[in-house]
């Protein structure tokens, strides 16, 4: 072997071990997909490791001119400006010869002083001229980039459609519906000054005894109570336990306790009659009720607004005392207060759960108005005649409903379901309420104590 064979063999060893193996074509393509996605803007150096095995935590230096390198660019890790040479002197064929010896170090500030000592450095890193693609293969790179933006952009633009949104009409009936909420709901009770006033010294009916001592035990928390100092098992005491506690006691006033004075009936009878007065008002705005049937709106009202009224009721209830409050003290609701209005704990009893597990769900007001003209748009209420109308109007709000509920509460897949719930246990309060109701109206000494509105939409009831 000759000294200029050995020395060829040498020198080419020496190239292959530090800049690593010379790639065929078919294996420039790994490298080419590197220079078509962006590589990472934070680089390593070129070493003798091949270029799979760089150290992420070492910066990216140009092989050629030391400048900061940008990827591999045919075959070696180089900066922008030494791939644009290297490529156009490709593509040209030059020939540069150096103007003094032939080794010219190349660094960022003369790299443009000897084009030929520059080219002789892309080579000696291993830059080959069969990694530069055609104009064609430019075009279908270039058409390759587009294709994965647009397949980018219109999956973008199907995951946008899925995303729930509410349609205008939707949107529409919601603000509607809040609107009318404010204009019949007064948060000031500035009202309630008018009404008889409430009058809780009256005699005391064993049931309003009993409802007294159920208060004074649940005014720890609004999930459970704390210990009673008289259990003998001294175990917690929840609202559960303390009607079980009443019902041993005897739970059913006696036929003494009938014609006892109910103080408290005049003034809660004003209430009951003022939020009629407000629920009417309420449905008179809902969207598609004032074209029904005169009939069918009066009967709707007069089986619903029981049931509407106690959703309403919901925002004055606290947990933390279990109790109605409506702005000044002399308004502000216990257990024992209804009672003495003739109403018993059979009724009390689930209304108060009934209050407590719809307050839990933390309604928003948008579906709390929502679930309200639901209540009041039930097509199977007593005396309706245009079922169909009435349905469709109901269908509108619940999809509306469930619609908001999408939108609002991702993870919520079962409030509908439980607000939907809410509405059973409604109907169970409406049935007890009518029981009790016409109990009362039945003795002339307490129904002369109801006003005509309250008469009028619950007289059906009475037979």
């Amino acid at each position: 072997m000759s000294l200029r064979q050995a020395n060829n063999n040498g020198t080419s060893q020496n190239r292959s071990n530090q800049y690593g193996p010379q790639k065929s074509r078919s294996e420039a393509g790994f490298y080419l997909d590197l220079n078509i996605t962006l590589m990472e803007s934070t680089a390593v150096s070129t070493s003798t490791l091949a270029p799979d095995e760089f150290d992420r935590n070492v910066p990216r230096i140009c092989g050629v001119c030391g400048d900061k390198a940008t990827g591999f660019h045919f075959n070696a890790m180089t900066c922008e400006g030494c791939k644009g040479f290297f490529r156009r002197s490709m593509k040209r064929k030059a020939s540069f010869t150096c103007p003094f010896s032939g080794s010219c170090t190349i660094t960022k500030d003369n790299r443009r002083h000897c084009q030929a000592c520059r080219l002789k450095r892309c080579v000696d890193i291993g830059m080959m001229k069969e990694f530069i693609l055609t104009d064609e293969e430019v075009q279908r790179k270039k058409d390759l980039i587009q294709r994965r933006k647009d397949e980018e952009a219109q999956r973008e633009a199907q995951r946008e459609a899925r995303k729930p949104r509410l349609t205008d009409g939707q949107t529409l009936v919601i603000s509607t519906l809040v609107e009318a909420h404010h204009k019949t709901f007064d948060d000031s009770y500035s009202d309630f000054s008018r009404f008889r006033p409430p009058v809780r010294e009256g005699p005391v009916t064993r049931s309003a005894s009993r409802a007294a001592s159920l208060h004074s035990l649940s005014d720890a928390s609004s999930d459970s109570f704390s210990h009673s100092p008289e259990s003998v098992d001294a175990k917690p005491v929840n609202f559960n336990n303390l009607m079980m506690m009443y019902q041993e006691q005897g739970g059913s006033p006696d036929s003494s306790e009938d014609g006892s004075r109910l103080s408290m009936l005049p003034h809660l009878a004003d209430l009951v009659s003022y939020s009629i007065q407000k629920v009417i008002g309420f449905a008179k705005m809902i969207p598609g009720f004032r074209c029904l049937t005169a009939d069918d709106q009066i009967a709707l009202l007069k089986s619903s607004a029981i049931e509407v009224i106690m959703l309403r009721s919901n925002q004055s209830f606290s947990l933390e005392d279990m109790s109605w409050s409506c702005g000044a003290p002399d308004f502000k609701y216990q257990i024992s207060d209804v009672t003495k209005a003739g109403h018993t704990l059979e009724l009390l009893e689930p209304l108060v759960k009934f209050q407590v597990g719809l307050k839990k769900l933390n309604l928003h007001e948008e579906e709390h108005v929502l679930l309200m003209a639901i209540c009041l748009l039930s097509p199977d209420r007593p005396g309706v005649q245009d079922h169909a109308r009435i349905e469709a109007l109901q269908d509108n709000i619940s999809e509306t409903l469930q619609a908001y509920i999408r939108l609002s509460h991702p993870g919520g897949r079962l409030l509908y379901a439980k607000m939907i719930q809410k509405l059973a246990d409604l109907r169970s309060l409406n049935e007890e309420h009518s029981k009790q109701y016409r109990s009362l109206s039945f003795q002339p000494e307490h129904s002369m104590q109801l006003t005509p509105l309250v008469l009028e939409v619950f007289g059906s009831e009475v037979s």
